[in-house]
């Protein structure tokens, strides 16, 4: 079973930073992916980014050229660092691990608001 901590969410006024980490545990012998999605009040959830084991990543249209998707893989840490935060990127961020299952964390607020 892998268990996900998330850490790193809050508020922030628009412009801000924020850096959101989630540390993966339990058994695990090969991690695949590792990304976060994110979930607006009384939106579906949605792809934010992901990035490979080799470290390619990919973002959505909506968060390129401001988050950056890292990971640590001695660590089994996947971290998010956002800047210029808008208000529209306000939503509950939730970590995925792509093992031989598909994990989720519990989500972390994040609020962007002046």
């Amino acid at each position: 079973q892998v268990q996900l901590v998330e850490s790193g969410g809050g508020s922030v006024q628009p412009g801000g930073s924020l850096r959101l980490s989630c540390a993966a545990s339990g058994s695990i012998f090969s991690i695949y992916v590792m990304g976060w999605y994110r979930q607006a009040p009384g939106k579906q959830r949605e792809f934010v980014a992901v990035i490979s084991m080799s470290g390619n990543a990919n973002y959505a249209d909506s968060v390129k050229g401001r988050f950056t998707i890292s990971r640590d893989n001695a660590k089994k840490t996947v971290y998010l660092q956002m800047n210029s935060l808008k208000p529209e990127d306000t939503a509950v961020y939730y970590c995925n691990v792509k093992t031989v299952t598909d994990n989720w964390g519990q989500g972390t607020q994040v609020t962007v608001s002046s």
